[in-house]
């Protein structure tokens, strides 16, 4: 089975491939810890040291930004509790976060942490990333949910300023 090294952020800027295949492997890490129960720094030496950017099964899997998996990942736990209550704020009334799909769950605290978080990457940017991941896992309404929830809590966290919110740029 190759292997393919994983790939730091490349120089003067960000790899936008490695940053998209870090958000989907930080989902995917999310969901093994909610469903299976895998202990954080269990999941996150698994992916790192066996998935992040590997031939898996005759698949490739696209080189990740290991240190953006791991932020994501430890910060969705670590601010868990309040990632759920604006997720849970912006959803449609009626719906909970234990009402939603595990993936789908991972997918809206993972783009909320980095709305939270990573200042440098366009709201716009964060969106349409995770709206990405969750066309990956499923082919319903979720992706529409998704991008409504991330729209909303992209314009309530970073008070809709024009300039971040409709930026485009590298992820």
């Amino acid at each position: 089975m190759a292997t393919v090294p994983i790939q730091p952020a490349s120089e003067g800027g960000l790899d936008p491939s490695a940053r998209s295949a870090a958000r989907l492997a930080a989902v995917q890490a999310l969901y093994q810890m909610d469903v299976a129960g895998t202990p954080l720094d269990d999941v996150i030496e698994e992916f790192i040291e066996h998935r992040l950017g590997r031939d898996i099964e005759g698949v490739e899997i696209n080189a990740a930004d290991a240190a953006h998996f791991e932020d994501v990942v430890r910060g969705v736990v670590r601010e868990q509790r309040e990632l759920d209550k604006q997720v849970n704020g912006a959803l449609a009334q009626g719906w909970s976060l234990a009402r939603i799909d595990s993936t789908l769950r991972a997918i809206l605290r993972c783009g909320t942490y980095e709305i939270r978080r990573c200042k440098d990457i366009p709201v716009k940017v964060v969106i349409n990333e995770y709206v990405d991941v969750a066309h990956a896992f499923f082919e319903g309404d979720e992706p529409g949910v998704a991008n409504a929830v991330l729209d909303r809590l992209g314009r309530e966290i970073r008070h809709g300023t024009g300039a971040d919110h409709g930026a485009a740029g590298q992820g």
